[in-house]
């Protein structure tokens, strides 16, 4: 094992080793949660501001979001990778590793994210044309979806600095930059959709061109903190020289995770041409529905984030006792929180969607539907997110990969088709849907949390635990 490195403050007395373990995950948790609604506010300023052109304009944005998505989540799982490694290399106090994986993590996902982002640039008009959207929304999505791919290095570089910020337990100063870049897409957003005075309204690309601006700013100042070296981590110029060892490393542990998100990705563009089958409100109203669910499931993801990073530094540690106490503290949390944010979703989902899409009943209806429907199983998504958490913790990538898997093509949408295609549901089918698959996929992920081989898995051993760990897992998978 790599010796304690003294140029990393001693954390041994620090609330993430001992003390209370409700406060060292609420204050770790809050400012993740507090930087993930900031951003989601992307979004959401996107869906106001969009929202006043029209169903047309809402589905068009909408329907960009899956293919997006999946693009951002195939390199998304390598900087899952290098937050995991980075945890366990603070709790192991290795200070030089913990900068290498940083530097080595971002430049990896830079390469993948020009790629993704050239590949998705060229491919949106034909992901479109199969899609079969109308001649209303088409114009919009693909003006809309390709300033999204292009601004696919900036979104990527960012989510790297968050994930690395994470590792090393500092969670507020990326709620900062958010923060600034928010207030700043909340005031270019109306104004280049719009337009004013002498500046053109764009419509839905200015939308896009609004979040690529923000974007760019944010990932500039993330690359200025890494090299500043004042926040727990220091990269340097050296750092940057591909070391295969990690890339070998990074892939390991990368790659199960990038399938993982990609799946959920992919299961949601099926699931929307299952739901463009339905027509422009249909579309509309999942649009608007599903973004309200994204900002939902943000505490659970911010606490799952931060159950990751604690039970990451307590196994980097050799504490298995203390990760197993956070875990359970945390998933019962993320139980509670969820279920209590379902409640007064089905209370208020009439004017909840109504503050997006004001003045169209249809949309309200059918949107009110979707999210009452849903919000029943909201508390099972939120125990479902903090186990992924733990077991991402240990470096189990493997298992959360399957579990996504299973939820997404053995659960999710073959239950969906089904109860839409061929019962008199309809639409409300996709919606039944999601409750019942989300219940089924969190009793699995629970099932693996309790085997319990997860405490004892500790990536910075030596340079072949990564990959025995994950050959070991496919090999007891092949055996079930």
């Amino acid at each position: 094992m790599n010796a304690p490195d003294p140029r990393l403050p001693s954390q041994r007395t620090g609330s993430a080793y001992e003390g209370p373990i409700l406060s060292a995950l609420l204050t770790l948790a809050i400012p993740i949660v507090a930087g993930n609604l900031l951003q989601s506010a992307y979004q959401l300023l996107d869906a106001f501001w969009v929202g006043r052109l029209g169903a047309a304009a809402v589905a068009a944005v909408q329907i960009t979001f899956p293919i997006t998505f999946l693009m951002f989540a195939l390199g998304a799982g390598f900087s899952i990778a290098g937050s995991t490694l980075i945890a366990q290399y603070v709790g192991a106090r290795n200070q030089t590793m913990v900068d290498r994986v940083a530097a080595q993590t971002m430049l990896l996902v830079a390469v993948v994210s020009a790629l993704l982002g050239l590949i998705g640039y060229a491919i949106a008009p034909g992901y479109l044309r199969a899609m079969g959207i109308g001649a209303d929304v088409y114009p919009g999505a693909l003006s809309y979806m390709r300033i999204a791919f292009l601004s696919l290095l900036f979104s990527f570089s960012f989510a790297v600095f968050q994930a690395v910020m994470r590792g090393v337990g500092e969670a507020k100063l990326p709620m900062y930059v958010i923060l600034g870049t928010v207030c700043l897409n909340g005031v270019l957003s109306p104004l280049l959709i719009f337009g004013w005075g002498p500046i053109q309204g764009h419509g839905v690309t200015g939308a896009a061109l609004s979040s690529l601006f923000t974007q760019g700013v944010a990932a500039t100042i993330a690359m200025l903190v890494l090299f500043g070296g004042r926040h727990g981590i220091h990269v340097s110029w050296s750092d940057f020289k591909p070391d295969m060892s990690y890339m070998k490393r990074a892939f390991v542990l990368g790659f199960p995770s990038s399938i993982e998100m990609s799946t959920r990705a992919l299961g949601v563009i099926v699931l929307s041409f299952l739901v463009a089958s339905f027509g422009t409100k249909t579309i509309a109203a999942y649009g608007v529905g599903t973004t309200i669910f994204q900002v939902v499931i943000i505490p659970a993801m911010g606490l799952a984030m931060a159950i990751s990073v604690l039970v990451g530094q307590n196994i980097g540690a050799h504490n298995s006792r203390r990760a197993g106490e956070i875990a359970r503290t945390g998933a019962i949390l993320g139980f509670a929180g969820l279920t209590f944010l379902g409640v007064v979703a089905f209370i208020f989902a009439p004017a909840i969607i109504g503050t997006f899409i004001p003045g169209d009943p249809a949309v309200i209806a059918d949107g009110t539907a979707f999210v009452r429907t849903q919000s029943l199983a909201w508390g099972f998504i939120g125990l479902q997110l903090c186990l992924v958490g733990v077991l991402r913790a240990s470096g189990n990538m493997l298992a959360t990969m399957i579990i996504a898997l299973v939820s997404q093509w053995v659960l999710m949408f073959p239950i969906a088709y089904v109860l839409s295609k061929h019962t008199g549901l309809g639409a409300e089918g996709i919606w039944w849907a999601f409750p019942i698959a989300n219940v089924a996929v969190t009793t699995i992920t629970l099932i693996w949390y309790v085997k319990g081989d997860w405490r004892y898995v500790r990536l910075t051993d030596d340079e072949q635990t990564v990959v025995a760990v994950s050959e070991a897992a496919m090999a007891e998978e092949r055996r079930h």
